[in-house]
């Protein structure tokens, strides 16, 4: 048996494909088990999973189709039997893929964009639920595999390595941070489609930084995020003067989340990094909520505590849905809406969670 995992989409939703993986491997310990994915964020999520045999990882969105088809059809002659496109992953382009992959059996879920073309790219239908978690949607998959859950519970997986690890420990003795409160912050997001525009404004997180440095001016602040995030990162440094606030520069996200672990708390709205958090179970997780944040991804299978967004009311799915499309509403419409979420509303949330 050979089993190929698409997940091209978002980092976050490669971690939360993991619980998945780890039952194919439950149910098929023989088979060879893959996975291909779009960001090498993704690929840095499933280093050193024992529960894969090998990880492809191609940015297909900066090459033409006819530019992509030699890395498909390489990827394509391992003969798969079963490929699974895990949830969510509703544009169309990732049931293309696996069209041509050309497994006999091609698993995904039926999104408000299917059509009947995509009825001809993949063969095994589930339905797509709002109201269930994505690893559960995604677990869905082993019933059209005549197969049923092994483990439980299930849990987000991410395999430190003991460098990983050393690393974390290196840092905050380099930053004389041992010992000391300590709250990460992730100001940033996905930057695909319009997603960006979930952000919480970069000025609320100047505003914040400088109100918990009043308040709190023993905690050490932690800013998380990727090259893209350093000029925002920087802005927030620059404005505040203290060595407590501090950017964690780390050459992968493996070192983030090993460094997440050893915070007191951390701050995101709804990122790869959020989900980064979950998996190591960092403590006292806080969500600032942005209209892309739903039942199906939510902080899954660890203690958190949502920031509510007033403006939202619970019509989330007026704003975005797995369509394909993005965020509904003018940037402007969205900086309005995000900014409903006020700094003091924040500000009390962290001092309940952190004392």
């Amino acid at each position: 048996m050979k089993i190929l995992v698409i997940s091209m989409a978002g980092i976050g939703d490669t971690i939360l494909a993991t619980p998945l993986i780890h039952e194919l491997r439950a149910n098929y310990p023989d088979a060879r088990i893959d996975a291909m994915v779009l960001w090498s964020g993704s690929k840095d999520i499933l280093e050193g999973n024992p529960h894969l045999n090998n990880c492809y990882q191609k940015n297909l969105l900066k090459h033409s189709f006819l530019e992509s088809l030699p890395f498909l059809f390489s990827v394509r002659r391992n003969a798969y039997d079963v490929s699974i496109n895990t949830h969510p992953q509703s544009r169309r382009h990732y049931r293309v893929i696996s069209r041509i992959i050309g497994a006999p059996i091609r698993v995904s879920h039926c999104y408000e964009s299917f059509g009947p073309i995509d009825r001809l790219l993949v063969n095994r239908l589930l339905p797509q639920d709002y109201q269930r978690h994505s690893v559960e949607l995604n677990l869905d998959t082993l019933k059209l595999l005549d197969k049923q859950p092994r483990l439980s519970p299930h849990s987000l997986e991410l395999f430190l390595s003991s460098e990983d690890e050393q690393w974390a420990d290196q840092f905050l003795k380099e930053q004389k941070l041992g010992g000391k409160k300590m709250l990460g912050i992730h100001a940033g997001s996905g930057g695909t489609k319009n997603l960006a525009l979930k952000r919480w404004p970069l000025d609320n997180y100047v505003d914040l930084v400088k109100a918990l440095r009043n308040q709190q001016p023993e905690l050490s602040i932690l800013l998380f995020g990727g090259p893209d995030e350093d000029p925002d990162n920087q802005r927030i440094i620059s404005t505040v003067s203290s060595s407590l606030t501090i950017r964690a520069r780390t050459q992968n996200l493996r070192q983030a989340a090993a460094l997440m672990k050893r915070c007191t708390g951390f701050l995101s709205v709804d990122t790869a990094l959020m989900h980064l958090a979950a998996a190591v179970r960092a403590p006292r997780q806080m969500v600032i909520e942005a209209p892309t944040l739903n039942k199906t991804n939510e902080p899954y299978g660890t203690r958190w505590t949502l920031v509510p967004n007033p403006a939202l009311g619970g019509r989330n799915l007026d704003y975005y849905r797995y369509d394909g499309a993005g965020i509904k509403g003018t940037p402007e419409q969205l900086l309005r809406l995000m900014n409903t979420v006020t700094v003091k509303a924040v500000v009390e949330t962290i001092q309940r969670e952190l004392g």
